[in-house]
């Protein structure tokens, strides 16, 4: 368990979103990573689901009771209201919630009692951030987009013929981030004009400006060649992976003259290295040449590796400048004193779902980083933001329970009637 300091210890006026609102209406990764980030800012966030969770609320992986750790990992933090959605009783709870708190982030598509323009017309200084699938309106997840991106093509063992998707959901992830600089960004000029922002940020379009942005689609239209799959070595310098002598893989990359050197002399083939690149005419400081050239360096290199066991190969590359790591599964870096002694994760008690060590953020605040809180379940705070925002009554509350149109879990309307007594 972690014992450092937290921005929760500190006064909540000094969270860097601290007084910001967000309503979010969403499933899935993107729109949730970019509520809960905001969340770990300081901003109060209520995520809207229907009565007995989204279609994300009870997603792999699990517990041996069906609850969902996926769930819990994304909406640390937020408060949860659940209503049901095909109510118009409740759409008006929501537009309510939504009018008042200012900001709203959602990837749900084709629900009028979430528009732009219907809402802005009631709060004019609306933020409004909606989450795509395509730009057209068209629906796509990650692994569709991901098809489309150009990537499993490209990745893969050399001579593989089929495409091979990555296990990461990289769009997800990168449009999750791209919403909550999108509500920081919007929230700041809001701040200084007095504007609102309708924000539409599609999935895809993330995909394609992030190939862009790495020059993929500029080296194709300029006339370059497919890239062809190179297995674990990185594309235009030297790296790869090698396999010692008791089976473990680490990855090592030399992109510098002199980590190229250090791992020559590390490796024993400093002559051989010598020789061959007076043999082709190369220069092996230039790290394109190291490239061309990779699988016969890799010959030279593995050779060593082979010689040597897990423990020796990691004691002799933290003597050098290498860049270097062993490749681990998620079960050991879940133990790892990266994760168990890095400040960034702090014990969770998770209500449902047990006790871990959970992250914040991944960027400290003047040296510390925000306390990670538990997520709710669905409409764990349905009755105290109703309350306290659109300020009904315990009996409207318990109205609108019985009719139907939110959800209360039981007992949680005794503890609102004895703070209103």
């Amino acid at each position: 368990m972690n014992s450092t300091a937290s921005i929760d210890e500190l006064p909540s006026s000094t969270a860097p979103l601290a007084g910001v609102r967000v309503i979010e209406v969403s499933s899935f990764i993107a729109a949730p990573l970019c509520g809960m980030t905001l969340a770990q800012l300081g901003a109060e966030v209520v995520r809207v689901d229907p009565i007995g969770g989204a279609a994300d609320y009870h997603r792999w992986p699990v517990t041996e009771d069906g609850e969902s750790i996926y769930w819990a990992g994304l909406n640390k933090g937020k408060r949860s209201l659940a209503a049901d959605f095909r109510d118009p009783n409740a759409h008006k709870l929501i537009r309510d919630l939504i009018t008042d708190a200012g900001v709203l982030v959602t990837n749900a598509a084709g629900r009028d009692w979430l528009d732009y323009d219907e809402l802005a017309t009631i709060r004019p200084d609306l933020i409004h951030v909606q989450v795509l699938g395509r730009a057209d309106g068209g629906s796509a997840v990650d692994y569709t987009v991901n098809a489309a991106a150009g990537f499993p093509l490209a990745t893969g063992p050399v001579g593989h013929a089929g495409p091979v998707n990555h296990l990461l959901p990289a769009w997800d992830v990168a449009c999750g981030l791209y919403a909550a600089l999108s509500v920081a960004s919007a929230v700041h000029r809001r701040e200084v004009t007095g504007a609102g922002a309708k924000i539409v940020l599609p999935l895809e379009d993330v995909a394609l400006a992030t190939v862009g942005n790495l020059g993929y689609l500029a080296e194709a239209q300029l006339g370059g060649p497919d890239r062809d799959r190179i297995g674990n070595a990185v594309y235009g310098t030297y790296g790869r992976d090698f396999t010692t002598s008791d089976g473990a893989s680490f990855m090592v990359v030399a992109l510098t003259p002199r980590h190229f050197r250090d791992l020559t002399e590390l490796t024993g083939t400093t002559a051989a290295v010598d020789a061959l690149e007076a043999a082709l005419g190369a220069d092996f400081r230039d790290e394109g040449a190291r490239y061309r050239h990779r699988e016969v360096l890799d010959a030279l290199f593995a050779v060593w590796f082979r010689e040597h066991t897990a423990a020796e190969v990691e004691t002799a590359l933290s003597g050098t400048s290498i860049l270097h790591e062993r490749y681990r599964t998620f079960a050991e870096i879940a133990k790892d004193p990266r994760v168990t002694a890095n400040p960034m994760f702090q014990y969770v008690e998770q209500p449902r779902v047990g006790g871990h060590l959970a992250p914040s953020l991944p960027m400290s605040f003047d040296g510390l980083h925000p306390a990670p809180r538990p997520a709710p379940a669905n409409g764990d705070d349905t009755a105290a933001v109703l309350s306290e925002h659109l300020g009904l009554t315990p009996e409207e509350i318990d109205r609108l329970a019985t009719d139907g149109t939110v959800g209360v879990p039981a007992g949680t309307l005794p503890a609102l009637e004895k703070d209103f007594a």
